[in-house]
């Protein structure tokens, strides 16, 4: 007897045993696919982990309904990552699974409905829906879930279908379908018969009546003659300016052929023949102490001041790596950013170049993992967001983590949490391949395993072409608001240097970290404010869809014109957004160019694409943002940056306020002046003493380092002390509060003093589900694994409770 250990893509703790044939045993390999039966009639994609003859003692085998590869989609190297990842968050298999694996992998059971043809449908016996339902089966043979959806227009259509089968009227089948279709292009040429001179003499004979096919075919020679490969349909209608129609009549007649061929949906495009530039004394030095470095320690930090040419070093790296033969891959924590590298990358190393993350559609990550499990010429430096992390690899041999101390690179939701930069460090143990983690402002966590000699170090301290760092220049907002020298939120000073700036052409960045026009509205007559339904927040108004948002659940409301609460219209914004800021510097400089950089105006697979080349070509004087400024982009002229309010970031309830208001502003600053005219950056503040804006204004990195790392110590956080965080939700306000107090108390009883909470968090209440947290300490000596024990015992134990078994609760091991 043989079976398959498989894992399913929802959270289960285990794997699940299948039985499979002795021929399917010879056959089958971990990694590969197979489609199985789960629960009462639910058919799921699962991957094979392991082939055995053991059977399960809990219950019965079911078989497998078939194999859905020929060779495996999923390499030995990668299942060994998703097992560290699974283990070390907490978490399923399933779930990494279900994050790593293109949508179109994991095929899943779709519910058809169909008439039951052996029964006879008695009309007069149907409810209105039901009725519906049947019309339209009369129609088509089958129908969807979401179809029926639609018809109905409701969301609940189960119940009405279960009826309707009770009554015989409609059948089920459960019937998979693949997602992913190669994307096919359509070529023409001109029929066999037809490739003899005497031939084609008759045939432009009778052709002379009909003009517009004549042309198609002479057009067709003229291409083939011109480039001499397979015409696609597309530039042959386009080189003649004929109609598909035409086209078809040829095809009809046998006069023309048509085929087809399948592409890669993402393709290079552009010659690679730029050489890498020279690299000047500091970071040829640079490059040699990273090589000496990596001979002994497979992980080092290079801490590089802003626009001191980290980009060029990796380039020399990623050159050595690829003659040798291995695989490249370089993290990045925005979207924003491949953009710029994609080009930059591409203009040296041409179409070995692959993209991947999450704007790509379902079927360009499938073609992107094919690419690499064939080890693909494509997929050999593989640029991308934290997902790319999990892709099926060859022979990996660096991997660079660019800007490693963004926050972006650490998944919050759904599972697994996992924070791409550690992760990344052990795919690169698994390959024995080295990390490279590069930031101008690394993280408290990275700077302390660099200097306490985990990971080598590396400093770069001067700018490329030794151009000066931006000189910062503080700005008291008590002080001008209190002397009138205020024009909306924008100081004497701030417009006095973006005139200056505006008239020696140069560009200008105003950061805001804010998105929409305002995020509080206030009845100036009796103090409401509208509130999110949903969630504990008020609602953002955004100006230009004239609407208040939820930033937490994407509610959305019209802008009431009087207040809900006393009828008056004398409704005031309060606070301000990327939208307000871009508005106010319309209103300042009508006759410049502004343009707003955020999540409203970049949602589109383009959007910041579009963004990014307007601003590089001059097309765009003054770009306002939020922090996807921020990171690591690289414009030529900009001379000017202004931080609206700086406050914002400081007063934040968080033990990494500090450590993230210096790193946003100091990257934020470091977009300023990167050629030979030396930037500018304002910030404006009602508190221009505060530490952290006196380490950014002297680019003091080590002076918020030390005084970061002492307040760590003295109140046990990271990287002193570990963390886990521990969230309970439920949508009744009672449970949540009884089953943290549980949880907590459990806790408690095994770490002591370590354990803080069960607390309300600022934002209590997101989505109709009331949060309490959990943090848990964990000092360096005591294990990790023991730890992570306890709690899986203690939350067993919990989830036996009956009453809280409804309750949700999210571990998030390493907070960040």
């Amino acid at each position: 007897m043989d079976f398959i250990d498989v894992i399913l893509p929802i959270p289960l703790q285990k794997a699940f045993t299948y039985h499979i044939t002795e021929a399917e045993s010879k056959f089958l390999k971990p990694g590969m696919r197979v489609a199985v039966p789960f629960g009462k009639s639910k058919i799921y994609t699962a991957l094979v982990f392991t082939i055995h003859q053991n059977p399960p003692t809990a219950y019965d085998a079911k078989t497998i309904h078939q194999i859905l590869d020929d060779k495996p989609v999923v390499t030995t190297t990668q299942l060994k990552h998703w097992q560290w990842i699974a283990s070390y968050y907490m978490c399923s298999l399933g779930e990494v699974m279900r994050a790593a694996m293109p949508n179109a992998f994991i095929l899943e059971s779709e519910t058809i409905i169909s008439i039951n043809n052996s029964s006879s449908v008695e009309e007069h016996n149907l409810k209105d829906d039901e009725f519906l339902i049947v019309e339209a089966l009369q129609h088509q043979s089958s129908l969807k879930i979401g179809d029926v959806m639609s018809i109905l227009d409701k969301k609940r259509v189960l119940p009405v279908i279960k009826d309707l089968v009770d009554k015989n009227v409609l059948q089920l089948q459960e019937e998979l379908y693949e997602k992913y279709k190669p994307k096919l292009v359509r070529y023409v040429k001109l029929h066999a018969n037809y490739k003899s001179e005497e031939h084609l003499q008759n045939l432009f004979e009778q052709l002379k009546r009909a003009p517009k096919q004549r042309d198609v075919v002479m057009n067709l020679f003229v291409l083939e003659t011109e480039s001499n490969a397979s015409i696609k349909v597309s530039e042959l209608l386009k080189r003649s300016g004929a109609t598909s129609a035409t086209l078809k009549t040829l095809i009809d007649k046998s006069i023309l052929e048509e085929y087809f061929i399948q592409t890669d949906r993402v393709q290079f495009k552009g010659d690679n023949s730029s050489t890498a530039k020279t690299l000047n004394d500091a970071q040829q030095k640079a490059l040699t102490e990273i090589e000496e470095i990596f001979k002994e320690k497979s992980v080092a930090l290079l801490h590089g001041v802003t626009s001191s040419g980290k980009t060029e070093i990796y380039i020399k790296l990623i050159e050595t790596e690829l003659k040798a033969g291995k695989q490249v891959l370089y993290l990045l924590p925005e979207i924003a950013l491949t953009t710029q590298l994609v080009n930059r990358l591409q203009s040296y190393f041409g179409e070995k170049v692959a993209v991947f993350h999450s704007r790509y559609s379902g079927n360009e990550r499938v073609e992107v993992w094919h690419n690499m499990l064939e080890n693909s010429e494509k997929t050999q430096v593989i640029i991308g967001a934290r997902s790319s992390l999990l892709l099926p690899f060859n022979n990996l041999g660096l991997i660079i983590v660019d800007e490693e101390h963004e926050q972006s690179y650490k998944q919050f939701d759904p599972a697994p949490r996992y924070h791409a930069r550690d992760a990344a460090i052990v795919l690169s143990n698994i390959f024995s391949a080295k990390t490279l983690l590069g930031s101008a402002t690394p993280s408290l966590e990275s700077y302390y395993n660099a200097s306490s000699g985990k990971y080598g170090l590396i400093e770069l301290n001067t700018r490329y072409n030794n151009v000066l760092m931006p000189d910062i220049e503080l700005i008291d907002l008590a002080d001008k608001y209190k002397r009138k020298r205020m024009k909306g939120h924008f100081s004497d000073r701030l417009i006095e240097e973006m005139i200056e700036t505006l008239d020696e052409g140069f560009q200008i960045i105003l950061f805001q970290n804010r998105r929409g026009f305002s995020p509080i509205i206030e009845c100036t007559t009796c103090g409401h404010s509208p509130q999110c339904p949903n969630c504990d927040v008020s609602l953002t108004y955004h100006q230009y869809r004239d609407q208040l948002r939820c930033h937490y659940c994407g509610y959305n409301s019209i802008m009431p014109k009087a207040c809900e609460a006393c009828g008056n219209i004398t409704l005031d914004t309060k606070g301000f957004g990327t939208e307000q800021i871009e508005e106010e510097v319309k209103t300042l400089f009508p006759d410049k160019k502004v343009a707003r950089m955020d999540l409203d105006t970049t949602r589109g697979k383009y959007g910041f694409e579009k963004i990014i080349t307007a601003f590089e070509q001059r097309e765009i004087d003054i770009l306002v943002g939020t922090q996807m400024l921020t990171k690591g982009l690289d414009f030529r002229s900009i001379k000017l940056v202004g931080i609206m309010n700086a406050d914002n970031l400081l007063n934040f309830p968080d033990f990494r306020a500090h450590e993230r208001s210096y790193q946003l502003m100091a990257q934020v600053s470091g977009r300023a002046g990167r050629t030979d005219v030396r930037g500018k950056v304002l910030i404006q503040t009602y508190n221009p003493h505060h530490n952290i804006l006196q380490q950014v204004s002297s680019n003091l990195y080590k002076d918020m380092y030390k005084e970061q790392l002492d307040e760590r110590y003295n109140f046990k956080y990271p990287p002193i002390y570990r963390l886990i965080k521990i969230t309970l939700k439920h949508k009744d306000y009672n449970r949540v509060n009884l089953a943290s107090d549980w949880y907590a108390r459990s806790l408690k009883q095994v770490f002591k003093q370590n354990v803080l909470g069960p607390e309300f968090p600022p934002v209590s209440r997101i989505r109709n589900l009331y949060h309490k947290n959990i943090l848990i300490k964990i000092p360096q000596p005591q294990s990790l694994p023991k730890t992570k024990e306890a709690i899986s015992k203690i939350h067993n134990s919990f989830l036996s409770i009956k009453d809280y078994r409804a309750v949700r609760v999210v571990l998030n091991i390493d907070n960040y």
